[in-house]
C-alpha cells in the first residue's frame, strides 16, 4: 500500500489547534484512516494566530505522495498566503491545488474522498460540493 499514490491534504488555519483538530476529526470519520497524508498548518511559527507559508510549505511537501495536494484554508488571510504560495511556483509541490471548500466539511469530504484512492480532481469537487450542505 505504501507504493500507492494518494492526493495529499493540507489544513491551513490561523490556529495550530484548529488546524490538528480538523485534521483528526477528518481522519476519524475517514474510518480513521491513516493511508491519506493529512498535515495541518496551522498559526505562525512562534505558536501565535496567523498563517505561515513557512508551515504551508513545509505541510505540503509531507503530504505529497504524487497524486496532487489539496489544500484546504479558514479564513481570507491565509488563502491569500496560499495563493501568493502558489503564484511562486516552486514553493508548494507540482499539482498542488488551492481548495474551495468549507473547511471542517471540506476537510472530511477531501479525506473520505482521498481514502477511496480518487484523484486530485474528485477530491477537489468533493470537497466542494459541502458548501451544499444543509444544516436545516
Amino acid at each position: 500500500m505504501s507504493d500507492e499514490k494518494l492526493v495529499g491534504i493540507v489544513l491551513v488555519s490561523h490556529s495550530a489547534e484548529v488546524a490538528a483538530s480538523v485534521a483528526e476529526l477528518a481522519k476519524g470519520l475517514a474510518g480513521g484512516s491513516t493511508a491519506v497524508p493529512v498535515a495541518p498548518a496551522g498559526g505562525t511559527e512562534g505558536g501565535g494566530l496567523g498563517t505561515s507559508a513557512e508551515l504551508i510549505s513545509a505541510a505540503a511537501a509531507s503530504v505529497d505522495r504524487g497524486a496532487g495536494v489539496a489544500v484546504l484554508m479558514d479564513l481570507g488571510s491565509a488563502v491569500l498566503t496560499v495563493k501568493a504560495l502558489l503564484a511562486e511556483g516552486d514553493e508548494l509541490p507540482e499539482g498542488a491545488r488551492l481548495v474551495d471548500a468549507p473547511f471542517v466539511e471540506g476537510a472530511v469530504a477531501a479525506v473520505v474522498t482521498a481514502a477511496t484512492g480518487a484523484d486530485l480532481d474528485a477530491v477537489e469537487a468533493a470537497a466542494a460540493e459541502a458548501y451544499s450542505y444543509r444544516k436545516e
